[in-house]
């Protein structure tokens, strides 16, 4: 990418080339037979040109440090490169640091351009914080059409408007130790495993039956865990053909006391609230999930590709990826990333400059390579800078494919605390050894009335632990 080098150039050349032109004109004109020489024009004095004024541009990213490295190898090849402009970067350790700022919703804590999560959607346009895209990337050429799934660009669309370019696509899939599941074992002895290597899929037996397989009392290992949160348990209730909220658009509640979602959480429960197969609360005090799967103790966790360079580092840690398993319907939920232009950027037009820089194939590449990057961009996810052949997960092909199954959430002013009204109700859920799954549903749907539609009084009681 050029970035209008070239251009720029033109005509500084064609002027040098007229002067020339106009000075011999001048010597010929002085040579007219007469013998007797012009007079000689008087000197003047001249200024150079003043170059061209450079607007400093601000570039807003977060996530771990070699992925940060990625963004500012950019940013330095983009203006070595470029004339106009200066694009400084600004980091954040993670996004919920970056997305204090945007919800304060003062402009001078929002970068030129910058990096968000598809929950800040919300944010974004009550604040008035993003400028609409159409127009730019139109105007400079950019055809997203056959680079992006429709749903990625359909996440970040509002208002008949494209408010951000899709970024980053993550679906949630299943990390599972290769060591504690191994599937052709589990064939030869009978049990419910995937049909090949392909890992396509499977259904929720093949998925306990794994669950089983690893966990092995004497050598202190358990088959799996799940957060007992709304994110943790989303695949399984769309898998099973419920719905996690009332309205897929302008939700009042969750719908978790609905008969399909009920019917869903209800198989799911049989395997996670296990406490012979799960982690138990003396570990998790002890431990984190994620610690007990590095330390080769859990045979699967849920997770992002964020995960992967993360479990790379750990020593003798051998992993692959499976989609989530299946219910009655493939479903997931996905972490979805943008890229966004302030609507007080310094310069609107040089910050969608760098955004189509950015996003370009090349770009996103030199990103994805580092392994946290699930790419939007269609051709560099199925390109080896993501597939990462000879590296694990061996199967990333997951990631890619399992987009397709993703389910897209309603945009929610604040998701963390929706998480927080029905934590302790979901904890109950999925640790009590008998739980009333009609009561405990009925009093989650009650309490998400009051973060989702506030103005409704609730006469549900407070969780109790006891």
């Amino acid at each position: 990418m050029t970035h209008g080098l070239r251009g720029a150039r033109r005509p500084r050349l064609a002027a040098v080339a007229l002067a020339s032109v106009l000075a011999m004109s001048l010597g010929l004109a002085g040579c007219d037979g007469s013998g007797d020489p012009e007079p000689s024009p008087a000197p003047t004095s001249s200024k150079p040109p003043k170059p061209p004024k450079t607007t400093e541009l601000t570039f807003g990213v977060w996530g771990a440090k070699e992925e940060v490295a990625a963004y500012q190898d950019l940013v330095d090849t983009y203006n070595a490169e470029t004339e106009g402009s200066r694009i400084e970067l600004m980091t954040w350790p993670t996004h919920e640091a970056f997305a204090s700022g945007l919800r304060s919703g003062d402009p001078t804590k929002v970068p030129d351009l910058y990096l968000v999560s598809r929950g800040d959607v919300a944010t974004l346009r009550e604040k008035e914080l993003n400028q609409p895209l159409l127009e730019l990337l139109d105007e400079r050429g950019v055809d997203y059409s056959d680079d992006y799934a429709r749903d990625a660009l359909l996440s970040f669309s509002a208002d008949n408007e494209l408010q951000c370019m899709p970024y980053g696509i993550s679906p949630m899939v299943m990390y599972y130790n290769t060591k504690l599941i191994d599937f052709e074992r589990m064939r030869a002895l009978d049990l419910p495993a995937p049909d090949d290597d392909l890992h396509e899929g499977w259904n929720f037996e093949q998925f306990t039956a794994a669950a089983n397989f690893a966990t092995r009392p004497r050598r202190g290992t358990r088959g799996v865990h799940v957060d007992p949160t709304l994110r943790g348990l989303a695949p399984f209730i769309y898998s099973g053909g419920g719905d996690l909220f009332d309205d897929d658009d302008d939700p009042t509640s969750l719908a978790l006391s609905e008969d399909d979602s009920r019917e869903a959480l209800t198989r799911t429960l049989e395997l996670l609230r296990d406490a012979s197969v799960t982690l138990t609360d003396e570990q998790l005090s002890r431990a984190s999930a994620l610690e007990w799967f590095k330390r080769g103790k859990l045979g699967m966790i849920p997770g992002f590709r964020e995960l992967t360079p993360e479990l790379r580092q750990v020593p003798g840690l051998e992993f692959d990826v499976m989609p989530m398993p299946t219910l009655d319907d493939d479903a997931t939920i996905g972490d979805i990333t943008g890229l966004c232009v302030s609507s007080e950027a310094a310069s609107i037009a040089k910050a969608a400059d760098f955004l189509v820089y950015v996003v370009s194939r090349e770009s996103t590449a030199r990103v994805a390579a580092e392994g946290y990057l699930a790419p939007a961009n269609l051709p560099v996810a199925v390109s080896d800078d993501f597939l990462q052949p000879g590296q694990m997960p061996e199967h990333a092909g997951v990631f890619t494919e399992t987009v397709r199954s993703m389910v897209v959430p309603p945009l929610l002013e604040d998701w963390p605390q929706l998480e927080r009204a029905v934590r302790s109700t979901l904890r109950l859920m999925l640790t009590t050894t008998l739980p009333d799954i009609e009561a405990l549903t009925t009093q989650i749907d009650e309490q998400s009335r009051e973060v989702l539609d506030p103005e409704l009084p609730s006469d549900s009681p407070s969780p109790s632990e006891e």
